[in-house]
């Protein structure tokens, strides 16, 4: 059982005041520190894509000395190049009624009221300045025949305000933070270690002063300190093993700082993203993401009849159901991602899916290449259609796209509060690491528009208040600390090393990822999640009896790496569970079973879950504490979520 203590401990240091003005009264508040004091101090950033590569070149432009990890051969190699579709900012270029409350207002909706209102709005506020930022580095944005910014629709919203480089937005968007890091290596402000992985972290007097790595390359354990360490590693969605993340992506950096005193929020809340090339068959290792960005033109069907094996082209027009369009008549095809998500999932459910599978559904562009033309469908989505047929060796010109939804993002995260600071003083948490701005489901477009804002925007202001508090102590990597920190990585690694089991690293992770989606995945209920504890807890016990990580320590062994992270994963999976079975509601990516409508959708419980869990860690022997930050809606009155 879990015990929830009081939520005084958890201050999110929200200032007073209009929304509209606290953050420019939280930077009036702030210490400072004067330019020629900066050299004085020592950050660690840990981890490169768009918030860890722009918060580094920030904070080495304003002159801090930073040190910058990535487990990559290159900070270009970070997991935000993957992002296809585009970057929300609420300019307003069409003219077509956008502004920073509606964008305010739609991401506060689409993470089904469960985000804290301060930092939504902040976000919403600093997105215009995000563009600007990345049209001076050289982003090249599309853009209209007359030269300006191009913009498009994206899910969960009515108005077009996603800018976008065709299919590619993440990689020219990390493509320029990484251009401005790799200048402040140039001057030595900041300091690259790459093919290093975080494997702790070190707590001096209570503050976090530093970090414990691994050389990828030759094995060998380094300690770094510092006057503040950020991190910006990502989130968790490959615990389900089967996700469209990297295969590197893992939780290891952030489970470890759990462990020291930083609280998980929300660990159950991750997405689902309805788009994206289904499962095909037991091995597969990963899956393939086709940009929500589609739906623009795309429309998603299935037959009406169930069981229909006929090929699209042979199923006519009256006999299509255009489900999204005929469930949700506001938005269409452009629902939010756990809304559509849903949707195909009921529609497979109940034996109108396609393919051989039947775990599959369409994305159609027909009528869209007959009333723009071909010419005009490549131009905006060339490179996608080119992937999906590679991958697919079908035609999306000439036949429908076949997708399903998977795992694709995680809302939840390190607790942080308005200064994106942890609950260990001196932790700062960026990006999808943390689990302050999207609630229970991320709106498409927002994940590199919240990457960007922590760390270009916000947290040169925050982390400057933490520096100059007067309360750092001096500290080195000669303090004891370190070298306790450091022996216990040690220990890790070698007790991996030393079971030389008949199983492989795979298989455990195979396993744990079936458990996760099949009982904590699109949807969930009591019995399954309570289920999946159990098996998660035997499947974790045969790990350290069974698993087999050939080669030793002292070389370069992915293996090794990836027995740690699946350690981790093994350990967090139980988190994720335990926090989907306390929150009995539905909202937004997490809908248990038994709290829905009467038409099927989420059914919130805002009388006794309209708060953050965050949970602490106890010991590996006693249960997580479960703490609750209360969230307060001071502009916005919270209604059932609806997108008819």
């Amino acid at each position: 059982m879990t015990q929830t203590s009081s939520n005084s401990i958890l201050d999110p240091r929200v200032p007073e005041g209009p929304l509209s003005e606290k953050w420019d009264r939280c930077k009036n508040d702030l210490k400072l520190v004067a330019p020629n004091n900066k050299r004085k101090y020592d950050i660690i950033v840990v981890g490169t894509g768009l918030a860890g590569a722009s918060a580094a070149a920030s904070l080495a432009e304003l002159g801090y000395n930073v040190k910058v990890f990535c487990f990559q051969d290159s900070p270009r190699r970070a997991h935000s190049i993957a992002a296809q579709g585009g970057i929300n900012a609420a300019k307003n270029y069409p003219n077509d009624g956008d502004s920073v409350y509606r964008l305010f207002y739609d991401t506060i909706k689409g993470g089904d009221f469960r985000a804290r209102e301060a930092n939504v709005y902040r976000l919403a506020q600093i997105s215009p300045n995000i563009i600007d930022q990345c049209v001076a580095q050289g982003v090249p944005f599309a853009r209209e025949y007359g030269g300006l910014l191009a913009n498009r629709t994206f899910g969960g919203a009515q108005v077009s305000r996603t800018f976008y480089c065709r299919g590619q937005t993440g990689q020219q968007l990390l493509l320029g933070a990484y251009s401005a890091l790799m200048r402040q290596v140039g001057t030595g402000k900041a300091k690259l270690f790459a093919r290093r992985e975080m494997l702790d972290l070190v707590v001096v007097d209570g503050m976090a002063r530093g970090i414990v790595c691994r050389n990828l390359t030759t094995g060998e354990f380094e300690t770094h300190a510092a006057h503040a360490v950020l991190l910006c590693t990502g989130g968790y969605g490959n615990a389900f093993y089967l996700s469209t993340n990297a295969k590197g992506c893992n939780v290891t950096a952030a489970w470890r700082c759990y462990k020291r005193g930083a609280y998980f929020a929300n660990p159950c809340f991750t997405q689902i993203h309805p788009t994206c090339i289904p499962v095909k068959g037991d091995y597969q290792s990963k899956l393939t993401l086709m940009s929500e960005s589609l739906r623009n033109d795309g429309r998603v069907w299935v037959p009406k009849k169930p069981d229909d094996t006929r090929q699209p082209g042979d199923i006519p027009e009256e006999e299509r159901d255009y489900y999204l369009e005929r469930r949700y008549p506001a938005y269409g095809n452009m629902v939010p991602r756990d809304v559509a998500s849903r949707a195909a999932k009921e529609r497979c459910d109940a034996g109108y899916g396609i393919g051989e599978t039947g775990m599959a559904v369409y994305l159609d562009f027909q009528r869209a290449i007959k009333e723009q033309g071909e010419a005009v469908i490549r131009s905006k989505y060339g490179n996608l259609f080119h992937m999906y047929q590679k991958i697919t060796d079908e035609n999306p010109y000439e036949v429908p796209m076949r997708i399903y939804p998977a795992v694709h993002y995680t809302m939840g995260g390190l607790w942080v509060d308005y200064h994106l600071q942890s609950t260990v003083p001196g932790l700062y948490v960026l990006g999808e690491a943390n689990f302050s701005d999207h609630g229970a489901n991320r709106l498409g477009a927002s994940a590199l528009m919240q990457g960007l804002a922590d760390g270009y925007f916000v947290i040169p202001y925050t982390v400057g208040n933490h520096l100059a508090s007067g309360n750092l102590k001096p500290v080195t990597t000669a303090h004891p600390k370190f070298e306790e920190v450091r022996k216990e990585a040690v220990g890790r690694i070698d007790r991996l090393l030393k079971i030389k089991g008949n199983r492989t690293v795979t298989s455990f992770h195979r396993a744990l990822g079936e458990i996760l989606w099949n009982n904590c995945g699109m949807a969930r209920n009591a019995e399954g999640l309570q289920d999946a504890l159990q098996k998660i807890r035997s499947l974790r016990d045969e790990f350290w009896r069974t698993v087999n990580v050939p080669g030793n320590g002292a070389q370069f062994n992915q293996q090794l790496e990836y027995a740690g992270r699946v350690a981790d994963f093994l350990e967090f999976g139980e988190l994720m569970v335990l926090d989907a079975l306390e929150r009995r509601e539905s909202c937004g990516g997490h809908f248990r079973e038994e709290f829905r409508s009467e038409d099927g959708e989420a059914r919130r419980d805002d009388d006794n879950f309209a708060h953050v869990a965050a949970w602490q860690y106890t010991g590996d022997a006693s249960a997580p504490v479960r703490h609750q930050e209360q969230l307060h809606f001071e502009t916005l009155k919270m209604t059932a979520r609806s997108y008819k």
